[in-house]
């Protein structure tokens, strides 16, 4: 075989619809347009939609288009609407998908925008039990034993431009109060750096610091050791069938004892509503979910917890029998 080389090709003015590229399609993302098709999905977020558009005007995105877009975002990992617009633009399996012509424009990431603007929470709950009762009426849902972790996301906010609560200073003029302070009269940002490298417990807290830009950002540790602004992302998994059935983002500061029992309630709410018969009975999480709190509540509730415990000193139980 001889060796082909690329050769740089002028545009054709017209192309006949045959010979129009097609497609081999994907069989999950076939199959899965099939079921939520007998559903009625589309339908159904239509009419859930509908209170939040107003009457006339230029047609925008279906909203089954959007949802699957927010599908083909989970499903290949896509963490931005731009990668997602992009990724539905380029590929023809996902054109078809979406529904969308090969002489269609796709949608743009900013149209994502508006529309995740103008939708209230309470319309990505309802997608959200919908998706789940389907789960359960095919039987991929168990509803009974839990995992739950979470992990920490950088917001789109920088540590350079916190400010102090108190006083709304940023950092620059913290470290000039700082420096003439110990007698350094008019500093200079090379003097103010220097003096910043050399202070000792150099730490902020989000109880003096904020972001005015991203007030509900806090202040975290990463996982690769980094401090910068973030959220904390926390999700159950329905272990049997490994379906997400609850997920919820809520401030970075907050501990996993705190955040999984809320996470596990709405859980709870969820498996019910998909099917009212389904009892969360079994809960497996790490020993950063090894909570004194969340224990009692766990058996409070008879559910039986399979959590490492935390190595740490001699602890007093006397003030806390129901411990």
């Amino acid at each position: 075989m001889a060796l082909g080389r690329r050769k740089e090709k002028q545009v054709d003015l017209f192309i006949p619809t045959t010979q129009l590229a097609q497609g081999p399609g994907h069989p999950f993302y076939s199959k899965l347009n099939e079921v939520l098709a007998s559903a009625g999905f589309d339908g159904f977020v239509e009419e859930l939609c509908q209170p939040h558009y107003k009457q006339g005007g230029r047609p925008g995105i279906p909203p089954g288009v959007y949802f699957r877009m927010l599908f083909i975002g989970y499903f290949e990992g896509l963490d931005s609407q731009r990668g997602i617009a992009w990724r539905c633009a380029d590929s023809l399996g996902l054109r078809t998908f979406l529904g969308i012509g090969l002489t269609e424009a796709t949608p743009v990431h900013a149209s994502m925008t508006i529309i995740r603007q103008r939708l209230p929470q309470s319309v990505f709950d309802e997608v959200f039990g919908f998706v789940l009762g389907l789960l359960q009426a095919k039987g991929l849902l168990r509803g009974q034993t839990l995992g739950i972790d979470a992990t920490t996301l950088e917001a789109n906010a920088a540590m350079k431009s916190i400010v102090r609560k108190d006083s709304g200073a940023d950092w620059k003029e913290y470290l000039r109060t700082l420096a003439q302070a110990e007698g350094m009269e008019n500093p200079s940002e090379e003097d103010l750096r220097r003096m910043d490298r050399a202070r000792k417990n150099k730490k902020v807290s989000n109880q003096d610091w904020h972001n005015p830009n991203d007030p509900d950002a806090r202040i975290a540790k990463m996982k690769d050791g980094r401090t910068h602004l973030a959220y904390k992302a926390e999700h159950a998994v329905d272990l049997k069938s490994e379906a997400i059935v609850a997920a919820q983002v809520t401030h970075a500061d907050r501990g996993d004892g705190t955040t999984g029992i809320e996470t596990l309630k709405v859980a709870q709410t969820h498996v019910s509503t998909a099917d009212d018969k389904a009892v969360i009975t079994e809960l497996v999480a790490d020993k950063g979910y090894h909570d004194n709190g969340l224990l009692a509540q766990c058996s409070d509730q008879a559910v039986r917890t399979y959590i490492p415990e935390r190595k740490q000193k001699k602890r007093r139980w006397t003030d806390k029998p129901a411990q």
